[in-house]
């Protein structure tokens, strides 16, 4: 089968190369020339482990290649997937000038039946709008052409894409009508060897899955996080909570880990978007509309915490802080705690050395010259009045207590993340902060 992506970015790169590796002839489509060219030589755009070597692998087996135009390859495809963003826009609603903008394109390029496919993260309700422009296009040029749409969300972890493509929970698939269908299930055929579970929907179902699945998550975190916070003040230890709750098989034990705030390209964006499409439809999504002031308050609690030790002025204080990126195995600062907790102590005059093992070039591109970079962990920690940990990179699990205490100017850590045994900490001699207990 032939299909085309139209998107390069973390979705459609990832979903493309996954399906070449399955066997299928992909063809990624960018207007950004200079990434099309990147791409075709080899080196990808964003970092995902095990991502660049599957991208030079079917490139050099011929399965995945790119272009700058859909026109080029639309005779030859029976799919196009359209994978562009969808930000948010000022009132917090997707923005959907780029799904549309592949609609039109599409409508414009096809001359055969020809299925398209939304793996955008999109509202409710979106699938009609790409129909509407579709027809429009093929009216304008006066022909009469047959087609489909269909909604198939992505549910990729960034840090663990690939395995979640090659083998997911489930695959979420809208259609409306049966030829969509049979061509879905054609493509998706090496899922089902494995009896992985796909899903075939309507098409407001699929889209509305994506967006009840990922603020599912995004409550569970708000909820834990709020939690842990009673439990500071109760004298309850939140671990021994997570646990008892885990243990429940009604509500099992992902994310339950409470911490110092969710970011990333999904959670916030989708919890945004559900709340507004929710006004839209005349309905007020209170749950939420907690969720995320939950949210936006657990990013300002390490901070607090250092400023109940040092108060509110920070002047002449060195912070070190271990991580940069939202989550572990991603370069990805959107939404990032860290970025609100950079703003916090340099308003408050502190110093702040940063160090995250793949997120420092985009940190610079953030933040500029606002911080100092280290070099490795430990360069981030000379002479620091606190290390405050944000990410919970695995390589920060396991430090060398004494050559911290040794350079620290005072032995103080917060974690945000809980990934460290305060008992273990104690008995190293050093001060010891975390969340919830």
């Amino acid at each position: 089968m032939n299909i085309a992506v139209v998107g390069t970015g973390y979705v459609g790169l990832v979903s493309g190369t996954c399906f070449a590796e399955m066997g299928v002839c992909v063809t990624c489509v960018d207007i950004d020339k200079s990434k099309i060219e990147t791409l075709r030589q080899g080196r990808i755009p964003i970092y995902e482990p095990g991502l660049e070597d599957m991208v030079k692998r079917n490139v050099a087996e011929g399965r995945l290649r790119f272009t700058t135009e859909l026109e080029s390859c639309i005779d030859d495809v029976d799919i196009v997937f359209s994978a562009v963003g969808t930000p948010p826009d000022e009132d917090g609603s997707a923005d959907l000038r780029y799904v549309l903008d592949v609609a039109r394109a599409f409508g414009r390029s096809i001359n055969k039946y020809t299925l398209l496919v939304t793996k955008s993260t999109v509202p409710v309700g979106t699938a009609a709008k790409v129909k509407a422009a579709i027809a429009g296009e093929i009216a304008a040029r006066g022909a009469d052409i047959p087609f489909d749409v269909a909604s198939n969300p992505e549910f990729l972890k960034e840090g663990a894409a690939i395995a979640d493509f090659m083998r997911p929970d489930r695959v979420v698939v809208g259609v409306d009508s049966e030829r969509a269908r049979e061509l879905m299930a054609r493509l998706y055929r090496p899922v089902l060897l494995n009896n992985f579970r796909v899903i075939f929907t309507d098409i407001p179902s699929a889209e509305m899955i994506k967006y009840a699945a990922n603020s599912m998550l995004a409550t569970r975190i708000s909820f834990m996080n709020d939690i842990a916070n009673l439990c500071e003040l109760v004298g309850a230890d939140v671990n021994m909570v997570r646990k008892g709750l885990g243990s429940d098989t009604r509500i099992g034990s992902k994310f339950l880990y409470p911490g110092c705030g969710y970011g990333g390209s999904c959670f916030p964006k989708d919890v945004k978007a559900l709340i507004k499409t929710a006004e839209k439809a005349g309905y007020d999504m209170r749950v939420l509309r907690a969720v995320e002031d939950v949210n936006e308050r657990q990013k300002h609690i390490v901070a607090e915490k250092l400023k109940k030790i040092y108060g509110s002025d920070l002047r002449n204080k060195r912070i070190a802080l271990w991580g940069l990126a939202f989550k572990p195995e991603t370069d990805d600062m959107r939404e990032a705690t860290s970025l609100v907790v950079i703003r916090l102590l340099t308003e408050a005059g502190a110093t702040v050395r940063v160090f995250d093992p793949v997120a420092m070039d985009e940190c610079r591109r953030r933040v500029g010259d606002k911080v100092e970079y280290a070099a490795d962990p430990y360069d981030a920690l000379v002479d620091a009045d606190a290390m405050l940990l944000l990410t919970e990179w695995k390589q920060f699990r396991m430090p060398s207590w004494d050559v911290m205490r040794r350079i620290m100017r005072r032995p103080l850590i917060i974690d945000g993340r809980n990934i460290y045994d305060p008992a273990e900490l104690e008995a190293a001699g050093f001060e010891y902060y975390c969340i919830g207990r």
